[in-house]
């Protein structure tokens, strides 16, 4: 489709922020987002409705800071913001996704994955100006939960049949230690760190930079390593190469994990997606 047609077809009046060349649709994300991709693959246009605006410009930010500071991410190269709409267009971040690997290749990527996310994480705090705290996502729960818009798909296979305002007060007992961990171990993270959203050089399997970086801001690390150990899940084999994988990563990453502390953030997460 033309950049014109394609971008039309979302938000009337936008086309013009994508540039110029044939654009085509990638996927449709949340918040009502559309997503496209040019067609020589080095951008990426992202197209919201006026109601998803203020997110988009939130991930716009996050992205220029990130890639202020020495994360490999993709770069803002134009904003469009009207009243019918906004339109956020980046580079692409060249090479494949990590969940699109063989799990042999995984684990050759498994150490520079590690090693990624431990540079993430050891941004200076005090340069961020994002926050993506227990007390956010437990507000983003509490609203998801009341209306009814958890996707059962987003939880585990054994929570997907219990009601979510029963998951999430099996929570709350947790949350006053919790928000003290917090406090005692901020980092930046990601905020929806698993494998679809690391991209891999697809030669070398170093990590080549992350993307989707709306939520990301200052959090308890474990909220993104148990995205991360969770998701690789699905490309491990089995449950024991699994359990390898994790004692890998935190070996790599020099760390001893606390399994209740990445429990209680592997219940947390799906119940803000709504």
């Amino acid at each position: 489709m033309s950049d014109h047609a394609g971008v039309r077809a979302v938000s009337p009046g936008l086309f013009r922020a994508c540039g110029d060349g044939e654009w085509f649709p990638v996927a449709a994300g949340e918040s009502q987002a559309a997503v496209f991709r040019s067609a020589n693959t080095d951008r990426y246009a992202k197209c919201v409705p006026p109601t998803a605006a203020a997110e988009l410009e939130a991930e716009r930010d996050r992205i220029a800071w990130l890639g202020d500071h020495g994360v490999p991410a993709p770069r803002v190269l134009d904003w469009q913001s009207t009243d019918v709409g906004a339109c956020l267009v980046t580079s692409a971040v060249a090479g494949v996704p990590a969940d699109q690997v063989a799990a042999a290749d995984l684990r050759l990527a498994w150490e520079p994955i590690a090693d990624a996310v431990r540079r993430l994480h050891a941004v200076p705090v005090a340069h961020c100006p994002f926050r993506r705290d227990l007390d956010s996502m437990l507000a983003m729960a509490r609203d998801v939960v009341a209306r009814g818009a958890v996707n059962p798909e987003f939880l585990p296979d054994e929570q997907q049949h219990t009601p979510p305002a029963e998951l999430l007060a099996r929570l709350v007992p947790q949350v006053a230690r919790r928000r003290a961990q917090e406090t005692a171990d901020t980092v930046v993270c990601h905020g929806d760190l698993c494998l679809p959203n690391i991209i891999l050089d697809p030669r070398t399997l170093d990590v080549a930079g992350f993307i989707d970086l709306g939520r990301l801001g200052l959090a308890d690390r474990y909220a993104d390593l148990a995205l991360l150990l969770a998701n690789a899940r699905e490309t491990w084999p089995d449950e024991e190469q699994a359990r390898i994988a994790d004692t890998a990563f935190a070996a790599r990453y020099d760390i001893a994990l606390d399994h209740d502390r990445l429990r209680f953030y592997l219940g947390l997460d799906p119940l803000t997606w709504g």
